[in-house]
């Protein structure tokens, strides 16, 4: 079946979202009600902003037109936008209302218990003074959900938008979005019911149901749309309103429909295509990522089949995981799970390692990382010298004010970073958080072999409590030719922490030392990494030694090229060695594809460190002192 519809040329935005634009909290807790739950984890929400987020992870150049409060969860919701490339020139901070909050419970596949903190919200402030025409004009199409109907202030906002639409060639969408709760049909405290009749609700959809050229709805939303709670008379009353627009029927599991012209005398009888049938872990959230995926391939100029197949398999894919807008997939996802159809996609191990590193994520082409995440060697340093151990915080801040006063001088935003540990540094990590840096923190037991976790074996529960920013270190003394017992202790830590980021999202990088009590060979470490990649093992990080020959990096190069493309690449370890050495390594590293920087911590900290613990030198001295070590090994590299 063709879509027909013209879309203008040379338009700088695809999409442009009018609606709601929240925060979503998502219960932790599967199974509870949610005055049982515990704990939730935060994320973008609203339907329009979900669209806006997920045809823009599908590549389509999307816009947000709302408001958000002027506050912390306003700026929540900007970054993750931006980050996923959204257009939010024209989302408005509102300094007058907070931005939208909705607590959300997962009791079972189907019942999702909702709580809508909306009254006066920001989005809901939107007025006609928001809607620039030229603006509007910029753009291929433009959706708005049913809720921004609902009061007159919004409406009046959306009338005016499509409008403006109407008369620049702009291709208007309006996705139904029912929800009794916010038309005042149900209690406050009932956001779950999608369905009330409502005469008056009817009515005035049915007032702007001529203004649009897609029309897209569950068949409840059809139906309170069309004014009867039979779907085919909902759809002809529809029809009579607006002769021209295309309607699409979204029917869950059974997949969804396309009328491109008369009526059917029954639903079954038009353009259908079945969904693909999942294990559901809650079905919140499909619609959202259904007309994501049905827009991505519409306003491409995509025959409805394909437009069909990407819609059911993005609702799929979204009922399947926690969460709506970053469940939503990236492309090189959606064509793995159009092949591949798993029945259980939450427990394919390669679609769920390609929504992880197919998302947008910092990128980190340089990495210059002042390393100071050691425990022994301080708890060592300040025995020997007779010094107090409760001054290692302090001086691992220090450190810190050495790395920003290095970025700042020297130009290097999102290029610096740190190692540090939470035994002596976590106000150090306190103080680099949020600053862009990256961040690694050790789980390991210092000098474990095999591998032993610092806290315990319960890593996973320990990880929830980092922020997401921060990377995961591990050093292993990992060697291909250690004994079978050993080396099988090893793999299964490393897979348990493995499987631990996966499931915290957090970045991991494994610190590959091969025990140096065992023979050494040009290749000790290309068969330590080809062995855990055989694991199915994909940190997103290694940090290595230094190599001797360009045919070492060669192969690494080669190998992580070959077993994982997404890598984010290699950091150089220091081993407290002297400068003039770790030089001659940045050199040879040169001929690397995959090395991105360094991490060197005791040849820049050790004797600063010294000195100041000796009451030798001043806050100020083993700053300057680390800035000028650092400073040194950032031109070599650089060099």
């Amino acid at each position: 079946m063709k879509n027909q519809t013209k879309f203008a040329n040379d338009r700088a935005l695809d999409l442009i979202s009018i609606g709601r634009v929240a925060v979503d909290l998502y219960a932790h807790q599967v199974g509870s009600t949610l005055q049982d739950v515990a704990s939730f984890a935060k994320y973008l929400g609203g339907s329009s902003g979900n669209i806006a987020f997920g045809t823009a992870r599908l590549g389509l150049k999307s816009a947000m037109l709302s408001r958000v409060g002027d506050e912390q969860m306003g700026e929540f919701l900007i970054e993750t936008l931006r980050t996923e490339g959204c257009d939010i020139s024209q989302l408005k901070r509102d300094p007058d209302h907070l931005t939208g909050l909705v607590l959300l419970g997962l009791k079972d596949r189907d019942s999702f218990p909702l709580l809508f903190y909306r009254d006066h919200c920001a989005d809901m402030a939107l007025c006609e003074a928001d809607i620039d025409e030229a603006f509007i004009a910029t753009s291929k199409a433009l959706l708005i959900t049913g809720t921004h109907f609902s009061t007159p202030s919004v409406h009046a906002a959306s009338v005016k938008a499509l409008k403006a639409a109407r008369a620049n060639n702009v291709r208007t969408v309006i996705d139904i979005d029912y929800r009794p709760v916010l038309w005042g049909l149900t209690g406050k405290g009932d956001g779950e019911t999608r369905f009330v009749a409502d005469g008056k609700v009817s009515a005035h959809l049915q007032g702007i149901l001529p203004y649009f050229d897609l029309i897209v709805g569950t068949e409840e939303e059809i139906n309170i749309a069309g004014g009867s709670e039979d779907v085919i008379t909902s759809l002809r009353t529809i029809r009579q309103l607006n002769p021209h627009a295309t309607l699409v029927v979204k029917r869950g599991p059974m997949g969804c429909c396309v009328i491109d012209g008369d009526i059917p005398s029954h639903i079954d009888d038009a353009f259908t295509i079945k969904g693909i049938q999942v294990e559901v872990l809650n079905v919140l959230g499909a619609g959202d990522a259904f007309i994501s995926g049905f827009l991505s391939g519409w306003i491409r100029g995509e025959d409805y089949d394909t437009c069909c197949r990407y819609a059911n398999a993005c609702g799929a894919l979204v009922v399947s995981r926690h969460g709506c807008a970053p469940a939503m997939p990236t492309p090189v996802e959606l064509q793995y799970f159009l092949q591949q159809q798993p029945a259980k996609p939450a427990e394919d191990a390669t679609l769920n390692r390609l929504h992880r590193v197919t998302v947008p994520r910092a990128k980190r082409d340089e990495v210059l990382v002042f390393a100071f995440d050691h425990r022994n060697q301080f708890f060592d340093l300040v025995q020997k010298l007779g010094a107090d151990e409760g001054r290692l915080p302090q001086l691992k801040q220090l450190f810190v004010q050495a790395v920003g006063e290095v970025e700042t001088e020297l130009g290097l935003q999102g290029k610096v970073g740190i190692l540090a540990d939470d035994r002596y540094g976590q106000d150090a990590l306190n103080a680099a958080t949020g600053r862009n840096w990256w961040i690694g923190r050790p789980v390991e037991l210092p000098l474990s072999n095999p591998l032993e976790f610092d806290l315990g074996r319960s890593v996973g529960s320990y990880l929830q409590n980092w922020p997401k920013e921060h990377i995961i270190k591990c050093l292993v003394q990992y060697h291909p030719d250690d004994s079978v017992e050993n080396r099988l202790d090893q793999e299964t830590q490393i897979r348990t922490l493995y499987e631990a980021a996966q499931a915290s999202g957090h970045e991991l990088l494994l610190e590959i030392i091969p025990n140096k009590q065992l023979p050494q060979h040009p290749d000790t470490v290309y068969r330590a990494l080809k062995r855990l990649y055989n694991l199915g093992i994909y940190p997103e990080w290694w940090k290595l030694e230094q190599f001797d020959t360009d045919e070492q990096w060669a192969a690494i190069d080669s190998l992580i090229q070959e077993r994982d493309p997404y890598c984010r690449g290699v950091v150089l370890l220091g081993l407290n060695a002297p400068v003039e050495t770790l030089k001659q390594g940045f050199k040879a590293a040169k001929v690397s594809q995959t090395v991105r920087g360094f991490a060197v911590g005791r040849t820049i900290f050790f004797e600063p460190a010294r000195q100041w613990l000796a009451g030798e030198v001043d806050d100020r001295g083993v700053i300057e002192a680390c800035k000028a070590t650092f400073k040194t090994l950032i031109a070599a590299w650089r060099g």
